[in-house]
């Protein structure tokens, strides 16, 4: 099946051959200029506008000298930034945030992680951060003298990716360093200026009207599972199981756990309830536990442990309570394994090392402490806390299969806790188990990313900045640098907004105050990267030209012979370099992976 990027590939190319043949056939007016599938329109309206604005040129000259700063500085930290990815990338490519250069592209539904649902806030968020960059080099063009040939707006293949302007290149060269340096940086100054503007709106009263609707937002459920047979899917909101209430995604596990029936009514926000009969799944294992048996697609079920049906997690735990051992009956086989906590590394020198554990990673699987079973990693504390530190206690362990008691002198870590030195999976023996099968969405999470909660409360107001800028960043693609998230946010999107409702004084806009949070999330999402990317010191960037007028006021101080040879030498090389190592950033992960 030809797949979506083929279609717009073979889109862009019969756009530009035609482009390219009305321009070379006259049809186009003078001012469209065809280049490839570049297609840039040229005006000199607007210039008037500009002279009239850039009257109070001390105010704007202060303004540029501010922009000036905070360029240089990220600057710096942008370059640096992309060369440590290269070496990230090299040394791990399978752990890039980009895996496909097609992710690249501010193209919704082309890039995995900008879907079409949002497609128009980000297309008004990359229009915003356009021409308030461009605007901002016409601008301090005109507070500093320097004529403007035209202006205008860039497209790739009718799709909006930059706008321009052109100062005169002889009233550009006759500037002095400094307008041009402030020149340069203050589309970069714009950018961070509206992000900052949006955030303060959005954090504000935007964000402070919405809240998360109460109970658990249904992200998905798991193949094979009882919540997908009763037809639970995405856009549910689950807000009570057996008559017990569910306050939120976190809550909806611990009542989960409570309730022990095979059989559960399930009450949702919006439609009627639905019976869920309860199946035991393997949602996750650690490679070589119970591979014959760990199937995906749908999940393994466990059917019964030594004989004894199961069908809940706490059915499971109660039949594996008394033998160390169990057979796990499934609908993929049967597999006889140790249950307890599987041990991901036994630490050298620690107690349980010293006492004769393995420590070249063979699998260690901790059955027993004392008289006390272990059946999973949550029941090892439990166990070593009834000892001290200092204790000598029998800890049963399988060991490729094979059972070994030692004698173990427990450790202590540093808020006075009994120890054995040892590192543990998740579940039992590495097994994770679900018996209800609904994944829940994190709008809580999302909500709080959003707004700044989840800031820490004991960080500096610089370091909750920064903290919450890398948040914002990354929410698009959060399932891939949050380890316990499943899912992307790309703002309050048709497939979500069933999980947030707005209150307050600003209620009755319903969900318009939702369409407005969207665009000022992507406004100032794509106008922070925007002024990231423009900052890179690499021609023909806004970085690269503010590169090479600082080295050139450096060179000028030290008098350096062939002076002007060795500022573009080391220009020259610094733009090579940062496009090297961001078409490594680009390609590398799909090459080297």
């Amino acid at each position: 099946m030809v797949g979506l990027l083929t279609w717009v590939l073979v889109g862009i190319t019969l756009y530009t051959v035609i482009a390219i043949g009305l321009q070379t056939r006259g049809y186009l007016p003078e001012y469209a200029k065809v280049s490839g599938p570049l297609l840039t329109i040229h005006t000199q309206r607007g210039r008037q506008f500009l002279d009239w604005l850039a009257q109070p040129k001390r105010f704007w000259r202060a303004w540029g000298n501010v922009g000036v700063g905070i360029t240089v500085i990220v600057m710096v930290l942008s370059g640096f930034i992309v060369v440590a990815s290269v070496f990230a990338i090299v040394a791990q490519p399978e752990g890039a945030a980009i895996q496909n250069p097609q992710n690249v592209l501010v193209i919704p539904g082309v890039n995995d992680f900008l879907p079409l649902s949002a497609a128009p806030e980000i297309i008004f968020g990359l229009l915003v951060g356009l021409v308030v960059h461009e605007g901002g080099h016409g601008l301090l063009c005109r507070v500093e003298n320097i004529d403007i040939d035209s202006m205008g707006v860039a497209l790739f293949a009718l799709i909006p990716i930059g706008a321009f302007v052109e100062p005169d290149a002889d009233n550009q060269r006759e500037a002095d360093r400094g307008a041009q340096t402030r020149m340069f940086a203050a589309g970069i100054t714009n950018n961070f200026a509206i992000t900052a503007i949006a955030l303060l709106l959005l954090v504000g009263p935007i964000a402070a009207s919405v809240a998360v609707v109460p109970g658990a937002p249904v992200g998905d459920t798991l193949p094979g599972s009882g919540g997908e047979a009763a037809g639970l899917g995405h856009g549910d909101v689950i807000t009570a199981i057996d008559g017990q209430p569910v306050d939120n995604e976190s809550h909806l596990e611990d009542v989960v756990d409570e309730v022990d029936n095979a059989t559960v009514e399930v009450s949702l926000r919006d439609g009627d309830p639905v019976t869920v009969e309860r199946r035991l799944l393997i949602f996750g294992a650690v490679p070589g536990v119970a591979d014959d048996v760990v199937g995906q697609d749908p999940l393994t079920r466990i059917t019964a442990v030594d004989g004894t049906a199961v069908n809940t997690e706490a059915a499971f735990d109660a039949a594996v309570a008394d033998d160390s051992t169990a057979t796990l009956e499934t609908d993929r086989g049967n597999v006889t394994i140790p249950v307890g906590a599987l041990v991901a590394q036994v630490n050298e020198n620690g107690p349980l090392a010293d006492a004769g554990a393995p420590t070249d990673g063979t699998a260690v699987v901790i059955t027993k402490v004392g008289d006390q079973r272990v059946t999973n990693a949550s029941t090892l504390r439990p166990a070593l806390d009834r000892h001290k530190p200092g204790d000598t206690v029998t800890v049963e362990t399988y060991v490729r299969g094979h059972q070994s008691v030692l004698d173990v002198r427990l450790g202590e870590d540093d808020d006075g806790r009994p120890i054995l030195g040892v590192g543990v999976r998740d579940g039992y023996s590495g097994l994770i188990l679900d018996d209800f099968g609904v994944d829940t969405y994190p709008a809580n999470q999302f909500l709080g990313m959003l707004t700044g909660q989840a800031i820490p409360d004991d960080a500096g107001v610089a370091t909750g900045v920064l903290f919450y800028l890398v948040q914002l960043l990354v929410l698009p693609f959060a399932a891939l640098v949050g380890p316990d998230l499943n899912y992307n946010f790309a703002g309050f999107t048709a497939d979500v907004t069933g999980f947030f409702v707005v209150e307050g004084p600003l209620a009755f806009m319903g969900g318009a105050l939702l369409l407005g949070a969207n665009l000022l999330f992507w406004t100032a999402w794509i106008n922070f990267n925007l002024a990231l990317f423009n900052c890179i010191p690499a021609f023909p960037l806004d970085g690269g030209h503010i590169m090479r007028t600082s080295v050139e006021s450096v060179a000028s101080r030290l008098s350096l012979p062939y002076g002007r040879q060795v500022v573009t030498a080391i220009t020259l090389s610094i733009t090579v370099a940062m496009i090297g190592a961001l078409l490594v950033m680009i390609f590398g992960p799909m090459l080297l992976a």
